[in-house]
């Protein structure tokens, strides 16, 4: 009946309605028309950085305006559509309202998990760094299928990939990789994914038809902005320089133009070999070691805090997050969520929206701890 659709209609305006009031739009308005006036100031580029960073601003804002505008014109036009559908009782509109108004219901809970992603760094680029476990050429292989797995993830999203360092198998796969994942929101959506990821599948590296767990760890932090401080003492710092190496352990460069910096005090490691040149690589080396520094740094901030107000915490980084099985079934299962997909292969292609969502929307119910 077109009358059942009213409440609908009168459910996701609200929701629209909430979410301009959360978002602020016209004040976010306000903000791009400042931002739009600074962009055609030619002595903006003086300063290519701030440049950059205004342009970035502004078409985030935009988009966020833009998609609030759709949806506030979309839900209207539904609204008048429904009225003369009813007037005229023309019951052939109902399947073209039910489509219009499912589509605006999933464009308004796209919309809603901005809502989530409310923590500090959440805006961030990501960092994310994947390790093979124990296992030899199963494990190595678990760890490139799931580089593959966040490369295709981070190119529907429109986001930016770039590869900081790799070390291959000697048989297949990788044993260890770190990738910068740029745009907003990056870390936000991909700190969900920090922990053990397991694999269970017939394996393709032996004969004896047996079935093979295999496990990989991945690691997400954000990247930190230029004008956070970081104390780095360069005494604390190791440098070396090696040969950039690719599968099967062949040399790729010439030059010893990879980078690896180790910081001494507290062991944490970054190595780029993604770039020809040495000044390129350790610029992004330094880039991951403060990065990693810093989430060290609040890190220990937390667990002081937790410590003096007794919080028990969930086990995090260490704990088996998701499981992938091919055999003896099909079937993809977060164990902290309870999310079950039983197309895997759709979820190691990139399709990890379902799961991402679903922690956001449980760390949001308990209060975002």
């Amino acid at each position: 009946m077109l009358e059942d659709l009213k409440p609908t209609i009168e459910s996701l305006r609200e929701k629209i309605t909430n979410l301009g009031d959360y978002f602020e739009v016209d004040q976010k308005q306000k903000q791009i028309d400042k931002l739009q006036k600074e962009s055609q100031d030619p002595d903006l580029w003086k300063n290519p950085e701030k440049a950059k960073a205004t342009l970035q601003n502004l078409k985030n804002l935009e988009s966020l305006v833009a998609k609030y505008q759709a949806l506030t014109s979309g839900i209207s036009d539904a609204g008048v559509l429904l009225e003369a559908a009813i007037e005229e009782n023309d019951k052939s509109s109902e399947k073209e309202l039910i489509k219009e108004l499912a589509d605006i219901a999933n464009e308004v809970e796209g919309l809603e998990l901005f809502t989530f992603l409310n923590e500090p760094y959440d805006k961030s680029n990501a960092i994310l760094s994947i390790n093979a476990g124990a296992g030899g050429t199963d494990a190595q292989d678990w760890a490139e299928i799931l580089l593959r797995m966040y490369t295709r993830w981070s190119e529907d999203k429109g986001y930016k990939v770039e590869l900081a360092d790799i070390s291959y198998g000697e048989e297949a796969g990788i044993k260890s990789t770190t990738i910068i994942i740029s745009g907003e929101y990056a870390y936000g959506y991909l700190k969900t994914e920090r922990g053990i990821h397991r694999l269970v599948r017939m394996s393709p590296f032996n004969a004896d038809g047996k079935r093979h767990t295999s496990f990989a760890s991945v690691e997400v932090i954000p990247e930190v902005a230029d004008d956070v401080k970081v104390e780095i003492n360069p005494k604390d710092l190791r440098i070396d320089t090696f040969r950039a190496s690719g599968p099967g352990g062949q040399h790729v460069n010439k030059t010893d133009s990879a980078i690896r910096i180790t910081h001494i005090p507290t062991n944490i490691v970054a190595a780029s070999q993604s770039d020809r040149s040495q000044h390129s690589n350790k610029a992004s080396a330094m880039k991951i070691i403060k990065a990693k520094l810093y989430e060290l740094m609040i890190r220990e901030q937390k667990e002081k805090i937790e410590e003096l107000v007794g919080e028990k915490r969930e086990i995090g980084w260490g704990s088996q997050i998701r499981s992938y099985v091919f055999q003896p079934y099909t079937m993809v299962k977060d164990h902290r969520s309870g999310v079950e997909v039983g197309d895997v292969q759709s979820v190691l292609d990139g399709e990890l929206d379902p799961f991402i969502e679903a922690i956001l929307k449980k760390s949001k119910a308990k209060g975002g701890k």
